[in-house]
Order: structure tokens, then sequence, then C-alpha cells
């Protein structure tokens, strides 16, 4: 790939343009591909399809992109946008029957979820077999004629995949978390005598502080500690980083004085540190294989009250505390 390339994708990183990060769907060759050459479909996500076209050096086959909206396969395919329609509608755009002697197209297994392959094949006369979880094994996977072995189906989630994607949710939080901290700076100068500048340089700033921490370590632990942490609810295991977090913002002084204060604060923290971290933990379902979207909706409708009730009967008692 060129600079050029690695630069967006270092943008997509840091959530720079990202929902205009996308290739124009169609038809594309790599290598000097032929009418016999394997037809492999990929998402119109640009990341996505640099992923795939480096993996193919010595390779000739054609690269039939879908429209998924500037979609990533997996989640698009949840959604919708990766699916039997799109494809059908694509091979018929392209002339995919012109172009290729064969009827096959070869689909990621992460895209499955959104193609139906009888109805593919009914609809356009194109076979679909679906092809490995990563696309580095695409080159072993065409040599063996489309079979793929045992592990090539495994979808793993090591470490390096996962904090991966810890800057994109950093920047995307930083909006709502520094809005919130700002608040807890500013209504830190609250007191039974009034409004003190100091007070709010001092309290204040100490909350404001907490906060942040609170929010970057949930964002930061949560990816990467995943796999140990109890549960299989993401909510659940954002809760046992909350108490982590609890007991880690306890040795700073400055933070630990902040933190217990008095009681007020001390149960306001107790609430809003777990609540904030549970919620937080929920935006990393794309790192797990154990989670569906209908299992998100129903872990939402079930996580979101309670969280939503423990940070506000948080912030409550933060409030009291000013005046106590």
């Amino acid at each position: 790939m060129r600079l050029a390339d690695h630069l967006g994708r270092w943008k997509m990183r840091w959530a720079v343009a990202r929902l205009r990060y996308g290739v124009p769907p169609g038809l594309y060759a790599v290598g000097h591909p032929t009418p016999d050459s394997p037809v492999l479909v990929s998402a119109n996500y640009k990341m996505s399809f640099d992923r795939l076209r480096s993996r193919l050096a010595g390779v000739d086959a054609w690269i039939l992109v879908l429209d998924t909206k500037g979609v990533n396969v997996w989640c698009a395919a949840g959604k919708g946008t990766f699916g039997t329609d799109e494809l059908v509608r694509r091979i018929a755009a392209v002339g995919l029957i012109d172009v290729t002697s064969h009827r096959t197209v070869v689909v990621p297994q992460l895209g499955a979820p959104g193609v139906a392959a009888h109805e593919v094949r009914k609809r356009s006369g194109f076979r679909v077999v679906y092809g490995p979880v990563r696309a580095e094994d695409i080159p072993a996977f065409l040599a063996a004629g489309m079979k793929a072995a045992p592990p090539m189906r495994q979808v793993r989630f090591p470490l390096g995949d996962r904090v991966a994607l810890i800057p994109v949710e950093l920047v995307l939080s930083a909006k709502y978390v520094l809005l919130l901290a700002a608040a807890f700076l500013v209504l830190g100068g609250l007191g039974a005598d009034g409004y003190s500048l100091a007070r709010a340089a001092g309290a204040g700033l100490s909350s404001a502080g907490l906060f942040l921490a609170a929010s970057a370590g949930s964002i930061v632990l949560a990816p990467a500690l995943l796999p140990w942490l109890p549960g299989r609810a993401l909510s659940l295991k954002g809760f046992w980083v909350g108490l982590l977090l609890l007991a880690g913002l306890l040795a700073p002084v400055g933070l630990r004085s902040a933190l217990l204060e008095d009681w007020p604060s001390t149960i306001a923290w107790c609430l809003l540190v777990p609540a904030v971290a549970s919620f937080l933990a929920m935006n990393f379902t794309g790192a797990t294989t154990y989670t569906s979207l209908s299992g998100v909706r129903r872990e939402m409708r079930v996580a979101v009250p309670v969280q939503a009730t423990a940070g506000l009967l948080g912030a409550v008692l933060w409030l009291v505390g000013r005046f106590v």
C-alpha cells in the first residue's frame, strides 16, 4: 500500500473523517485476472478493501465491491447493507456474468449473516462460497480449491486487535466526557456559602480529573482486559472495570480526597464510576465474538436504565455533597 493508504488508515483509527473513507462500488482487478480468476466480494470501506488487496500479492483476482455506505463487512452484514439484495444488484450492475467464465463468488465469512447463499444463486445464477475470516488466509484458501482449514473459520480477537479500537473510542467519547468534566469543574464551586472559585479550583478540579480518569481508564481497560473480566455481557464486564478503577483512583492523594471528601460524594463516586465504565464498555461489541444484534439490543434494554439510574443518583448525591 502507498503512504497515503497508511495515513488514511491511521486517520481512521483516530476517527478523522471516518464516515467518508470509502471506495466506489464496482468491480476491481488485482494483478492480471482472466475470466477464470476468482471473484472476491468486499465492502466499500477502504480499510477493508485495502486489507484484502494487500493480501493478494501474486494472485490474479477480481474484487467485487458492494455499496455498504463506507461500513466494514461485519458491521455492514449486521446492518443489512452487506446483504443478499446488494450482492445480487452489484453482480448485475457490473455485468459479472459477462466477465467471468464461472458462476462463483467468494463472500467473507464475516459477511455471512447478511447473505443468503440460496437466494443469491436463485436470483443471479452465482454460487456463494464463504471464504476465511481473515484476508491473509485467502491465498491459501484459493490454493486449496476454495477449501477452508478449521483455523481459517475461527474468529479471534487478540490483544492487538482489541486495543486498536481504543483511539477511535477515545475520540468519539471525548466531546461528551469533556463536557461532563467541565460540569464537574464549574459545579464544584457550589457550597452552602455560595459560589467559590477557590472551591472550583480545588474540589471541582479534583472531581473533573477523577471523572476524566475514570472515563479514559474505562475505554482503555475494557477492551484490554475483555477476555479475563467475569461474565458475558459487556455492561457487566464494564462494571468490573469500574470497581478496578475505584480501587486505583483511591491511590493518588488528590483523587482520594475528592472521592472521600464527604459521605454523599463517597457514595456518588461509588455509583458514578461503575456506571460510566459499564456504559462505555458496551461500545466494544465489535471486539468480541459472543455478541449479536438482538443480544446487544436486549442487553441495552436491561443495562442502560440501570446505568442511567446509578449515574443520575450519583450526580445528585455529588451535588448534595457540595452543601454538606
